[in-house]
Formats: C-alpha cells, sequence, structure tokens
C-alpha cells in the first residue's frame, strides 16, 4: 500500500496542562477576531532536542510554568501555508501540513511574573490566562481551537483523566 505523505513544514508542542480539576488556557483576543482559547505551547525550534522539550520551554514562556508528569495524548495534523500564517518565520516557506502534539501533563509552579518570549514581548493581542473546570460543561462554554482537540477532550474525559492516573507506571 502507498501512502501519499505530504511535507510537515511546522511542529507544535501543546500542554492539556491541569491544575487539580481545572485545565490551564489561554484567552486569545486578536483586534478583528472573536476570542477564541488555546492550550499553552507552540512551535518545535531547532534549538529543542525533543518535543517535550519544545513543551516545557513554552511552558515556561506562557506561563512562566512547569509542569510533570507529561504524557502524550493526542495528535492532529491539519494543512498549513506559512504564507497565510502571520506568526511564520518563513512566510515563503512550501505549504505542507503542521503536527500539532498533545500532552496530558501537571501544573507543578506557576508564576507570570517570569514569562517571557514573543507572547510578551511582542504581543499580538491579549493572552489572557483563564481556568476552565475539566468538565464537558467546561470546556463547551470557551472556543477552544483546534475544534478536534475539544471534540477529543469531550468524548475522552474519563480516558484523558486516566493519562494522570497514578498507576499508570
Amino acid at each position: 500500500m502507498t501512502v501519499d505523505a505530504r511535507p510537515v513544514v511546522k511542529r507544535t508542542a501543546r500542554a492539556i496542562l491541569f491544575d487539580d480539576d481545572e485545565l490551564i488556557l489561554i484567552k486569545r483576543t486578536k483586534p478583528g477576531r472573536e476570542p477564541y482559547w488555546i492550550t499553552p505551547g507552540g512551535g518545535v525550534e531547532p534549538e529543542d532536542a525533543t518535543v517535550v522539550d519544545a513543551l516545557h520551554r513554552e511552558l515556561d514562556e506562557e506561563l512562566g510554568a512547569k509542569a510533570t508528569d507529561v504524557v502524550p495524548a493526542f495528535v492532529d495534523t491539519v494543512p498549513y501555508d506559512p504564507a497565510e500564517d502571520p506568526d511564520a518565520e518563513d512566510p515563503n516557506g512550501a505549504p505542507g501540513v503542521k503536527v500539532q502534539h498533545f500532552f496530558v501533563c501537571r501544573l507543578t509552579g506557576m508564576d507570570l511574573s517570569r514569562r517571557h518570549g514573543p507572547e510578551v514581548d511582542e504581543p499580538r493581542g491579549e493572552y489572557e490566562i483563564v481556568r476552565v473546570p475539566f468538565t464537558r460543561e467546561g470546556i463547551a462554554s470557551v472556543e477552544m481551537v483546534p475544534p478536534s482537540l475539544r471534540a477529543y477532550l469531550d468524548a475522552n474525559i474519563e480516558g484523558v483523566r486516566a493519562l494522570l492516573a497514578p498507576d499508570l507506571g
């Protein structure tokens, strides 16, 4: 069987970050666009040895946060054209796909005064840190992107919680 492979032109590491029974999300408000909620995280950089290293770097940059119990949970692959991304490092790059790696993890500490990086130094709109109950009602209360993550979380609340069970290993 032959599979047509699309080129992966961007990879991201994102945290389904728990603080007790709440998710830590970022409410994004950009001029001319309705607010939306995202999980903390961002692009894998050449200096990141692994995708998990990128996740830890992004949590530190965006939240001044540390996390533990990092477990892969979900992968989302979407068409991606750097020319249509205002945050693209190379807007003239070839189109392909963006692979987003989502990890369930537990917050161990957060100091917003330690935030740094492009979201803080050169913000494009507002980045508000919010806590949402990890329930179907909580997930439905925000316009989480990507929609595939919202659907995954809604359908798998018990399974996502189980990824942080003490007996998982």
